[in-house]
């Protein structure tokens, strides 16, 4: 069976990366990649180069992350992404069984949409979710009818996913795939993750705040309301950098701004999988908009607080605290979370097999 993975992100390929090493392994399986969108940019790191170095093989390599940040700069990225993936699709269809997209990005979306007038079957992994607070939730439901096949993460989403189609055929819920990687990355203890980043303070608030894109005017006084709460906290705190979406760059220079003046504020780019997933481990709790807090988190028993609508309509645990991006909220949450009682790892995203049960799937469909 002829597999084409299409990932545009390193957070992507990260949450790949169990079922990638499935289907190479197996002889069952062709496999050809296709890298795009942040892959391609040395401001994030480039990490095109991440998935040489696990030994897989790029097919085809496409740029399109837009001039900018603004509206038009990523309306006017779209079209070139779907230009350019038109090419593509017109070699590949020869060449592919079925393509694999993962999630909601609007680069995504370009590829998917360029695929539909070759009739390329496409999988789409956890489509059904909802996160009313970001442009993305349009791309992914539609992502999902354009697609043939659906890897859902939990019953509900399988539910929105037939809504979205008006079919319950090839809709399958296998859970999340980023906790497989719970099962087979090694995490680091603390003292080589300091060796590797040169920093792990004690029980460190790890804060991860992506722009929202449906209120990205908004997105200043979020960070503004971010940072005057974060002022006041005497805790070590890591921030990772938000990616590459409307009002990305101005919530990106205040945030690394308020890291150069504050000693007990640590801002990097990128931690990596095996990074990010040891920060949890080690962190005192998450702070932010990312979904790694509302699906990974809950494996590591750790308490979230979930700013904002980014996230809003996604499936979430007992350990996520939704909070408004106000200060007064912020530090409140932040107080209380030091009352609650320790957590179990219980996660209702599933036991970290996702990809072993998509394997078995594909060879019954194939």
């Amino acid at each position: 069976m002829r597999i084409t993975i299409l990932t545009s992100s390193r957070a992507d390929y990260s949450i790949y990366l169990p079922l990638l090493k499935k289907l190479k392994a197996d002889t069952y399986f062709e496999l050809r990649i296709i890298a795009f969108g942040s892959h391609l940019s040395h401001r994030h790191g480039y990490t095109l180069n991440a998935i040489l170095d696990d030994g897989f093989r790029v097919a085809h390599r496409v740029i399109t992350l837009p001039k900018g940040d603004s509206p038009r700069m990523i309306a006017e990225a779209m079209a070139s992404a779907t230009a350019e993936f038109s090419e593509i699709w017109e070699t590949e269809k020869a060449l592919t069984d079925l393509v694999f997209c993962l999630g909601d990005r609007y680069e995504m979306f370009a590829a998917v949409a360029a695929s539909v007038p070759f009739t390329i079957p496409v999988a789409h992994l956890h489509g059904g979710e909802t996160t009313l607070g970001a442009i993305d939730n349009s791309f992914r439901h539609a992502i999902t009818a354009m697609s043939r096949y659906h890897f859902v993460s939990t019953e509900k989403n399988a539910a929105r996913a037939a809504q979205i189609t008006g079919s319950t055929e090839h809709i399958y819920n296998v859970g999340a795939m980023s906790l497989d990687n719970l099962r087979e990355v090694k995490l680091l203890s603390r003292e080589e993750f300091k060796e590797k980043f040169s920093i792990l303070p004690e029980s460190p608030i790890l804060v991860t705040f992506h722009p929202e894109t449906i209120s990205w005017s908004k997105n200043e006084l979020y960070t503004k309301a971010l940072i005057a709460a974060l002022e006041e906290t005497t805790q070590q705190i890591i921030i990772t950098m938000p990616n590459a979406d409307t009002g990305n760059e101005q919530i990106r220079k205040a945030l690394q701004d308020f890291a150069e003046r504050k000693a007990n504020v640590h801002a990097v780019e990128s931690l990596g999988t095996q990074g990010y997933f040891s920060c949890i481990e080690h962190c005192a709790f998450l702070l932010g908009n990312s979904s790694s807090g509302i699906i990974e988190a809950a494996s590591f028993g750790k308490y979230v607080i979930n700013l904002g609508s980014r996230q809003e309509g996604r499936e979430a645990g007992e350990n996520v605290i939704h909070c408004a991006f106000e200060k007064e909220a912020i530090l409140e949450a932040i107080k209380k979370i030091g009352t609650l009682p320790p957590l179990s790892k219980e996660n209702i995203y599933g036991d970290g097999r996702t990809s072993e049960k998509i394997v078995g799937i594909l060879k019954t469909i194939g």
